[in-house]
């Protein structure tokens, strides 16, 4: 990279933006795992009902009675495999914020500290989500 030309200001401000909207994200991800939950409880089972709900063997609860579970029905067992495979996406996505929001923060603080080169280093670990360097990066200085 020859040329830098940032505006701390403009930068920070668009962190804060971005800030604020992956808390949204987040918020919306939150409701969406306890509206997962309810459907699947509220789905019901394909099993008679003194069958629905069974002791977990060795469990005891804080009150020392039994623990149970409930028996899970096609829909709730459907709903947890839609959901196990969309971890890695939603993963991939917290870990693209972080990277994004920490590269910018950090690459922007060492170009106004002249550090030209740890400034290219997390713009290039931002952009390859290498969140592990960023983070070294971020509490280096």
């Amino acid at each position: 990279m020859t040329r830098w030309d940032i505006q701390p200001q403009g930068v920070q401000g668009q962190l804060k933006l971005t800030a604020e909207k992956a808390g949204d994200v987040e918020k919306a991800l939150t409701a969406l795992l306890t509206h997962l939950q309810e459907a699947a409880q509220a789905a019901g089972t394909a099993v008679p009902g003194s069958q629905a709900e069974t002791t977990v063997p060795g469990k005891r609860g804080p009150d020392n009675s039994p623990l149970t579970q409930k028996a899970l029905g096609p829909v709730a067992a459907g709903i947890g495999e839609f959901f196990d495979g969309k971890k890695k996406d939603l993963k991939d996505i917290a870990e693209q914020i972080e990277a994004s929001m920490t590269g910018a923060a950090v690459a922007t603080r060492e170009y106004v500290e002249g550090d030209l080169e740890t400034a290219k280093e997390a713009q290039d670990a931002a952009r390859a989500m290498d969140v592990d360097t960023l983070r070294g990066l971020a509490g280096g200085k």
